[in-house]
């Protein structure tokens, strides 16, 4: 309603006033624009990059088991950000798997944080595409945000030390690559 009503007063006015409203408009959407861009480009140095210490987080596996990312300390660690309704996040999910099945577990984890939803939600996935690794909630969002995660899948390939060697936003293509990923961490 308050568009209307406004939209008819700008109606009414004299052209030249018509024309100084529109610029206005136009550029306090400019600032505001510029003002983001920049917000972000100080802000990029908060992000989780390679060679960074992965941050260590406490969450619970579907099972109710706790899982501590620094347990894992001396093995090699993927790490995946997913959630159920993303289609990317569907088609990687059997590469995991398989890999999963046939990596040597004394040194090497694969670890996926579903982002908020339910263990319900979550549980029926596992059980619709038959996936047997780690699965851990964060309903919370908080290792989300820890990890500054925008597009999902993310995938983060973390060292024995616990430092990021790699991140891969969106899907991983296939089996082989996340074998190749593997490899190049594995202690």
């Amino acid at each position: 309603m308050t568009a209307i009503i406004l939209n008819s007063e700008v109606m009414r006015m004299h052209p030249r006033k018509k024309r100084l409203v529109i610029r206005t408009v136009i550029i306090l959407l400019l600032a505001a624009a510029i003002g983001f861009t920049i917000y972000q480009i100080f802000n990029k140095d908060k992000t989780v990059a390679t060679g960074d210490k992965a941050p260590d987080f406490v969450l619970t596996d579907v099972n109710g088991h706790q899982v501590k990312l620094s347990d894992f300390k001396g093995k090699a660690v993927m790490l995946n950000f997913w959630a159920t309704w993303c289609d990317p996040c569907k088609k990687e999910m059997p590469y995991i798997e398989n890999v999963y099945k046939t990596l040597n577990k004394k040194k090497i984890v694969i670890l996926a944080v579903n982002i908020g939803e339910s263990q319900f939600a979550v549980q029926n996935f596992m059980d619709k595409y038959h996936i047997d690794f780690p699965i851990v909630m964060d309903k919370n969002r908080d290792v989300t945000d820890a990890y500054h995660i925008g597009p999902i899948p993310t995938t983060f390939f973390i060292n024995k030390d616990g430092e990021i060697e790699e991140k891969v936003v969106g899907s991983m293509p296939s089996e082989k690559y996340i074998r190749q990923k593997l490899s190049e961490i594995e202690p």
